[in-house]
């Protein structure tokens, strides 16, 4: 991506709200299982309380990558319209003449035809170019050029 904040498209941005609302119903369900200072057990206990341990220390981890990553697109604001970013729409015209318009995102969690991750080959290709450049990316069948007709915000 890109060295400075990178924007975020507002569906992403529900979709990071949602999961770290899930995460933290989830985190207090398993520290809510945790014995603090309480004996464990045999054996068997042990290693199911180091587990749930180790659930809340994973979930903590993620919690923190997505307010991170919210408060990141704060500052970063909309996505451009004058280069592609995370959050931008934009048609290309493929070396076959077929044109098609996209999404670029960085969340691929629904089955969304029209939206590219922003680390998928044509995405790192299209990200930070112009209406009107050409782009070369790797695809399974070899070398492909692509021309970027028009980019915008996600509508």
């Amino acid at each position: 991506m890109t060295d400075g904040p990178e924007p975020i498209s507002a569906d992403a941005l529900r979709a990071l709200h949602r999961e770290l609302t899930e995460l933290r119903v989830t985190r207090d369900a398993v520290a809510g299982t945790l014995r603090e200072g309480e004996p464990t057990g045999d054996r068997a206990d042990e290693a199911d309380e180091l587990q749930r341990a180790d659930d809340v220390a994973r979930i903590d981890r993620r919690i923190a990558e997505i307010e991170a990553r919210i408060r990141e697109a704060a500052v970063a604001g909309p996505p451009s319209t004058d280069a592609v970013g995370v959050g931008s729409t934009v048609t290309v015209r493929f070396s076959d003449g077929e044109e098609a318009t996209f999404h670029l995102g960085e969340l691929a969690e629904d089955l969304d035809e029209a939206l590219i991750t922003a680390d998928s080959p044509l995405g790192r290709a299209l990200l930070g170019c112009h209406a009107g450049e050409t782009v070369t990316y790797d695809t399974p069948d070899g070398t492909t050029r692509t021309k970027l007709l028009s980019l915008g915000p996600r509508a």
